[in-house]
């Protein structure tokens, strides 16, 4: 997922848009600041019902506030895919599975959520069927229906006007190639997916695609009816299925929730539903923010942030218990195009690159956000760590006179003299204006021309997505956090010819030999894939370099003082919202 843009990484989410995937899940480590990684394991409970186990100590009452110095690109449920989106939506949509956080690790286990079960596979891998709970409503009262379903997967295929949405339906569901949705003649009768009565939902494929159940698990599943789709203005007024629904929706500004009166505990294994009110202020300053939160003065107790507190900031956390650390899948990148950046340029880059300053400039801590030499982080099963020369994390870069010069000369040497590089900051955040201002030193000593591109940080996402973005540095996604625990959701959906014109490249690759490696992997049993993952991870840093690996990133964020079961969520890398309450409502 985006921080995919999978939603995934608190300090990285302030400076670019990290893409996460979504569910990804770690039984290796009970979390904390003193390990990043861990093995992940697929767990499942298909038995799993409601209501929710209730969380200890929990009250019911008052409004949580959540001061986020991050802005979320929007709120429709076909076009998420950033890790917070994902998070936040999970308050106010139900999908057809979901993950639950077990034990006093919050190990995830996928469990059904508005399906009965965890789909049913056919013989031959082509074929899903769900069965769906009934007596599901809305949040005014209406049924849920089987078409619904159906409904808001077809919607998914209309990628050009929900570019920023998840792909995986166009590569392995029928005729996912070729479909365009709902909205054009004849969107209506798609083969892929049918309702043949109102219990059940079936999903046709193109090929095998054994995680259909962990896909089941975003938001692009949530039931909707077609005669509510407003498209582009759905997110104003959505169709709630989850314990809390949309008050209003001020975009790039605020998000308020208030309760869904039409949601039943007794169906959902997953949620609570103890605050009265959830108030989300998007785009706050990212130092005021997080003091805010830790010196809990007032309404600022019952607050949160989910961004990684700040290094400057931890000599004034009084109380540990204001933190809330945990695990991510996830790793912080910086792209550049491989369509508009030649490869000697790209490995000059690297080597002008300022990680160390850079590094401090972002408020990263060592501990739970370590350098990244590799594409896959840990955490995830697939990984194997590997460093190549100049590429792990670390490094003074251009800031070294004598690199500068080296990397000057080079460029001359190449006819390359004043390459321009060009990227997005956000012209009104003071972490990304610094990270700016030292990046484009640090560039312009080393010989190239930089052109920095500031838009407000309420946009910065919209402009970093966009596919026709004049930029050649800092595409999204710039970070990414696994959809699932394995690497399926990471080389395919990233770095395939296919990934351009899904929105998702890294590094807008277009090798038609990758290509083939990639989905030979693919049709390989998840053992040999476990084997063949980390050549390729390798293989794409040293035959192409399309980006440099930054960091790879868990959780340290801090809540107030009356916040009571906060959680982090190690499948997004945020907060699990759905289990807080205020301890004094």
């Amino acid at each position: 997922m985006q921080w995919k843009r999978i939603t995934a990484v608190a300090a990285t989410v302030m400076l670019t848009a990290v893409a996460c995937g979504s569910p990804s899940s770690n039984s290796g480590s009970k979390g904390g600041t003193d390990a990043v990684g861990g093995a992940q394991v697929k767990a499942t409970d298909p038995t799993a019902k409601g209501p929710a186990p209730d969380v200890e100590g929990a009250k019911k009452g008052g409004t949580i506030t959540v001061l986020s110095d991050v802005t979320p690109s929007g709120f429709d449920p076909t076009d998420t895919y950033y890790v917070d989106g994902n998070a936040i939506e999970k308050l106010y949509f139900r999908a057809l599975t979901q993950f639950r956080l077990d034990g006093p690790d919050k190990k995830p286990v996928l469990v059904p959520d508005l399906a009965e079960d965890l789909g049913t596979k056919s013989d031959d891998g082509l074929t899903w069927t769900f069965k769906l709970k009934q007596g599901i409503k809305y949040q005014d009262g209406t049924p849920v229906k089987a078409e619904d379903y159906a409904y808001a997967i077809k919607r998914s295929f209309a990628h050009t006007l929900y570019e920023n949405g998840p792909t995986y339906q166009m590569d392995y569901f029928l005729d996912g190639k070729t479909y365009k949705g709902p909205y054009v003649a004849g969107g209506d009768a798609y083969k892929g997916v049918e309702t043949p009565d109102d219990h059940t939902l079936v999903i046709h494929l193109a090929k095998k695609f054994d995680d259909m159940p962990f896909y089941a698990a975003f938001p692009l599943f949530a039931p909707m009816p077609k005669a509510k789709d407003t498209q582009k203005n759905y997110e104003q007024h959505p169709m709630s299925t989850g314990p809390y629904m949309v008050q209003s929706y001020n975009p790039g500004s605020e998000l308020k929730l208030v309760k869904n009166p039409s949601w039943d505990p007794n169906t959902d294994p997953v949620r609570h539903q103890y605050a009265d009110a959830f108030d989300f202020k998007f785009g706050q300053d990212t130092i005021k923010a997080q003091r805010q939160v830790l010196v809990s003065s007032g309404p600022d107790a019952n607050a949160v942030n989910y961004s990684n507190l700040d290094t400057t900031l931890l000599p004034e956390v009084k109380d540990q218990s204001q933190l809330i650390t945990g695990q991510s899948p996830c790793t912080n990148m910086y792209t550049m195009d491989t369509q508009k950046i030649p490869l000697d340029v790209r490995k000059l880059i690297a080597k002008a690159y300022p990680y160390n300053s850079w590094r401090k400039v972002a408020g990263l801590n060592p501990t739970t956000d370590p350098p990244a030499s590799t594409i896959l982080p840990p955490a995830v099963p697939g990984y194997e760590k590997y460093e190549l020369p100049g590429l792990n994390g670390t490094g003074d870069g251009a800031e070294d006179d004598a690199v500068a010069k080296e990397v000057k000369d080079e460029l001359a040497k190449a006819g390359k003299s004043n390459f321009e590089l060009s990227w997005y900051y956000s012209i009104d955040d003071k972490i990304s204006t610094q990270a700016n201002q030292l990046r484009k030193q640090a560039f312009e000593k080393a010989g190239f021309k930089v052109k920095a591109i500031g838009v407000p940080k309420a946009n910065i996402r919209k402009f970093t997505g966009a596919p026709d973005a004049p930029v050649n540095i800092g595409r999204t996604p710039a970070g990414w956090c696994s959809d699932w625990p394995s690497a399926t959701s990471w080389f395919p959906v990233l770095f395939t010819t296919a990934a351009v014109e899904a929105g998702n490249s890294v590094g807008q690759l277009k090798d038609p030999e990758l290509d083939k490696k990639i989905e030979a992997i693919q049709a390989k049993t998840p053992d040999e894939q476990l084997k063949e993952w980390p050549k390729i991870d390798k293989e794409i840093m040293e035959k192409y370099l399309p980006v440099l690996p930054l960091y790879y990133s868990s959780s340290n964020m801090p809540v107030g003082k009356n916040i009571g079961g906060a959680v982090n969520d190690p499948t997004q890398g945020v907060f699990e919202f759905t289990s807080m309450f205020l301890k004094q409502p």
